[in-house]
């Protein structure tokens, strides 16, 4: 491992990072989510029942999945464009929000009468205390996918360096959907990235590159792997067989992050001083990684990236999108 990093061209990195990625042209299409926050203090029990009483001191509205990793593309400065759907309700309307603010191009979300997917977290002190989910996650389908998939057809047409599936099993990543944006991406020539959710991995078949976590790769295994080398790699090449994809970057948590293609493996090992939370980590493994497929970096020093990225992000509390400049100092403190 020592070689591997030592061999990573880490001004090129920089210089990248620094310079050229506001050149990616990055489509993110899937489960959008905003995710709200209540920052509480829990001094007592209530007299009504046994729960504890949050007196609430702040709150706080972000982007969520798909939107999420669109936040960190925009974040790093790249060109962004998402397509999903939204409900005609106050939470979609503050999501679209926060879109247009970030200069995240929403032209491909759909307005349907399904709720905004949308998480709520009750915070007392450091600790999460309460979550609720508004949701629909029934398969879209009928004149609504048709108007996402045209809506991702037009961007193709445009011009794209890259388009990321973020499936988090709301709704939007059928595998008749995706399977059409796969293929209409291999006719443009343009490398699809997968971050995974469920079991049905047939759905993502074609795929240049797919990034689960050790959990998800174990939903695909007739037996769950440790989190070890070896068998990871075993995993990730039975995997890419049966599914048929290109590429498997695997995140391990305390262990890093695994490259795997053909002959091609390397282990990255994390570079997290301190893990405070895992949460919007994924989100920020696959952006990063994106980011550097559309800036023509090899894939191995994308994943390079990626796995520093992950690195600042879980160091924080509750979803977060990694900045350039927080990149840029974390490939500092690697030279």
């Amino acid at each position: 491992m020592m070689e591997f990093e030592e061999l990573m061209d880490k001004k090129e990195l920089y210089s990248f990072v620094a310079t050229r990625t506001s050149q990616c042209r990055i489509l993110v299409a899937g489960d959008v989510m905003l995710d709200k926050y209540y920052y509480s203090e829990v001094t007592r029990i209530s007299p009504e029942a046994p729960v504890p009483i949050a007196h609430v001191r702040s709150e706080m509205e972000t982007l969520g999945g798909a939107a999420n990793v669109a936040h960190n593309l925009t974040r790093l400065a790249c060109q962004v464009s998402i397509a999903g759907f939204v409900g005609k309700d106050y939470h979609g309307k503050s999501l679209l929000e926060k879109l247009r603010a970030r200069g995240i191009d929403g032209a491909g979300l759909i307005p349907t009468d399904r709720p905004t997917t949308t998480k709520l977290r009750v915070i007392g002190g450091h600790q999460q205390m309460l979550r609720l989910d508004f949701e629909e996650s029934a398969a879209v389908t009928g004149k609504e996918a048709e108007h996402f998939l045209a809506g991702i057809y037009k961007k193709l047409d445009e011009g794209l360096d890259c388009l990321i599936i973020s499936d988090y099993g709301k709704g939007a990543c059928t595998e008749e959907n995706c399977q059409k944006i796969i293929a209409a991406c291999k006719a443009h020539h343009v490398p699809v990235i997968v971050d995974p959710k469920g079991t049905n991995w047939m759905k993502y078949a074609g795929a240049d590159y797919i990034t689960p976590n050790l959990k998800e790769i174990n939903a695909v295994l007739p037996d769950p792997i440790r989190n070890e080398d070896q068998p990871v790699e075993q995993a990730a090449r039975d995997v890419m067989k049966r599914f048929h994809l290109g590429s498997i970057i695997v995140t391990r948590s305390e262990a890093g992050l695994s490259f795997i293609r053909e002959e091609e493996i390397e282990h990255i090992p994390t570079k997290a001083q301190e893990v405070f939370d895992v949460s919007g980590a994924g989100d920020t493994v696959i952006a990063v990684f994106a980011m550097g497929i559309a800036g023509g970096i090899a894939p191995v020093a994308s994943a390079y990236l990626a796995n520093l990225a992950a690195g600042v992000v879980v160091a924080k509390l509750g979803t977060y999108a990694v900045s350039r400049e927080e990149l840029l100092k974390a490939l500092e403190k690697e030279k």
